[in-house]
């Protein structure tokens, strides 16, 4: 059985408690975790595997709070006590529960971030072909041209170009295309993400890529955090908060060997401390996000 399918059947009739009762049960599962740590050790930097036995379903999702980040080894925040691949596993479990109300082609997803310097909001094409737009923090707006039959309008800034098309590959906001499958999406971002050979910071960031302003269904945001799990070098990371404010526990990997710790900054991406519902980043929080019929309308 599907590791994500089975955490979902486990833990789909148990409601998760206020953030009160987190603090006694994440003391009892971490009691267990010692006793059978023999068990559950994988050689991934001897990180625990979680066995569904001994652990209740219950003391097992009320335990664990969520963020994930992306640090440089030389800004590495203080080590969490809870375990990196179960609290990516338990939001993947999160994410299986959520609603699922998908865009259709002429819609645009919708989301609001607030950042340090003011907020964003883009309306994203969900199948590409329809122009969206990005209004910045700072005011100024960038507006994106949908691709039909392989052409897009050409902008110089904010201006169209009169009569100037160019090349391109529609981008959709709407992924159902994406594998739901961890392995499957793990060799995806492996063989998409955005950095050079082994650089599991660049595959990170494009998990927040595709986290952030994208209407993913909940079997392929499941099957995301998922795949990150399997990311190298995971660390948890106690007492974070996103750009918002809001507070969870955090998972750190390690920059590639070309950056400098000196001017690199971390970027940390947070779950919900109760529910680990996605919220965004330490340095852009998700504060709003939904599904549009135009570009100006919010949810």
């Amino acid at each position: 059985m599907d590791e994500l399918q089975l955490i979902a059947e486990r833990t789909g009739s148990v409601p998760l408690p206020e953030s009160g009762a987190l603090g006694s049960a994440r003391a009892r599962l971490m009691a267990e975790i010692a006793a059978a740590e023999a068990e559950n050790v994988v050689p991934l930097r001897k990180r625990r595997r979680w066995i569904w036995t001994g652990v209740g379903a219950a003391g097992l999702a009320a335990a664990i709070t969520a963020v994930v980040a992306f640090a440089p080894a030389g800004l590495e925040p203080p080590v969490a006590t809870a375990d990196p691949v179960a609290v990516l596993r338990n939001a993947a479990a999160a994410a299986l529960k959520a609603p699922d109300t998908p865009p259709t082609p002429s819609q645009f997803v919708y989301t609001k971030t607030k950042e340090p310097d003011g907020e964003r909001e883009s309306w994203l094409s969900a199948d590409g072909t329809h122009d969206g737009l990005i209004k910045m923090a700072d005011g100024k707006s960038f507006p994106l041209p949908g691709c039909r039959n392989g052409r897009a309008q050409a902008y110089k800034g904010e201006k169209p170009l009169k009569g100037v098309m160019e090349p391109c590959t529609p981008r959709p906001a709407y992924r159902p295309d994406l594998p739901t499958d961890v392995d499957a999406m793990f060799a995806y971002l492996n063989a998409n993400h955005s950095g050079h050979d082994g650089d599991v910071n660049a595959m990170g960031k494009d998990v927040l890529a595709l986290a952030n302003e994208n209407y993913l269904p909940p079997a392929v945001r499941a099957a995301l955090f998922g795949a990150a799990a399997k990311v190298p070098g995971l660390r948890a990371v106690d007492h974070v908060q996103d750009a918002a404010g809001r507070p969870g526990v955090g998972i750190t990997w390690p920059l590639g060997p070309e950056a400098d710790p000196k001017v690199a900054k971390p970027v940390v991406i947070v779950f919900a401390a109760d529910t680990f519902q996605y919220l965004g980043a330490n340095s852009a929080a998700v504060t709003a996000f939904g599904v549009v019929d135009a570009v100006g309308q919010r949810p």
